[in-house]
């Protein structure tokens, strides 16, 4: 049976985001991810967790500025202080959360510049050491060039060599099936082959990043098969979503939790 964590970078963008946290347990939501949480302190992210009997499933490193258009800064060989700095960061929302795998974003470069490369093996190297200290695993996700141009990990094979070839405990792939899907397609072989390094799925509908029902994946069919592959954790619900975020829920009916069954099936009706 599968296990969804809402998104609140992107779902329930309704509220402000501290209060996505009780929209999305009041959902029937057992657990969140999101981006960054950078913008408040550790201990309040971690007092609307508590409060709302939520787990942390996975949030991203600090990545430059975001805003400015930066997405991560691992391949960016000038940035590789600013980088270990934006890792200790990160370990203190960590603390704070109990989360268990952190998201690192590779940064707008060329994966073909032997400096890029360099530098990104080497961020790699130093975060999943540090995290390893603590107990958490540290993600990689290839990233499709139309959602995100010039992103450096654009490739799902890139991906598993360096994993493969890194061998390092902790170092795991974030299995994203929209990516994948526009990327290669291949969806199922692709997870059959690469669930031993798989440590968190996200989803959202192909192709308009939308609700996961009513696109060109069949969804359904790949819940059964994560459930045969023993995948046992979150499915991130990264997707933006076409309406208001409670409409849009119709597909999380049979897996939700919680004891508001009542509520929301008024609020989608």
């Amino acid at each position: 049976m599968p296990r969804f964590a809402a998104n609140l970078s992107m779902m329930f963008n309704e509220h402000p985001f501290l209060d996505r946290f009780a929209a999305a347990a009041e959902a029937g939501f057992e657990a969140v991810e999101f981006l960054f949480p950078y913008e408040h302190p550790p201990e309040v992210i971690a007092d609307h967790l508590k409060a709302n009997k939520l787990t942390q499933a996975l949030f991203n490193l600090p990545p430059g500025d975001f805003a400015a258009g930066e997405r991560g800064i691992a391949a960016l060989p000038a940035r590789a202080e600013e980088f270990r700095e934006g890792v200790s960061t990160a370990l203190e929302y960590a603390k704070a959360t109990g989360v268990k795998h952190l998201h690192m974003m590779a940064g707008i470069a060329d994966r073909h510049d032997p400096a890029a490369e360099d530098a990104y093996r080497k961020a790699v190297a130093y975060a999943a050491g540090e995290l390893h200290k603590h107990g958490l695993d540290l993600l990689l996700e290839p990233i499709n060039g139309r959602d995100m141009p010039g992103y450096f990990l654009n490739d799902f094979d890139f991906a598993k060599r360096l994993i493969e070839e890194m061998a390092l405990p902790n170092l795991k792939l974030q299995f994203d099936i929209y990516h994948r899907q526009i990327m290669h397609g291949d969806v199922t072989m692709a997870m059959r082959a690469m669930m031993p390094m798989i440590g968190h799925v996200q989803l959202a509908g192909v192709p308009g990043r939308h609700e996961p029902v009513g696109c060109e994946i069949d969804y359904a069919f790949l819940y059964d098969e994560l459930d045969a592959l023993g995948y046992t954790g979150f499915i991130g619900c990264e997707y933006r979503p076409k309406g208001t975020t409670l409409a849009g829920l119709h597909w999380f009916q049979p897996y939700r939790t919680g004891t508001t069954a009542n509520h929301l099936a008024g609020a989608v009706s």
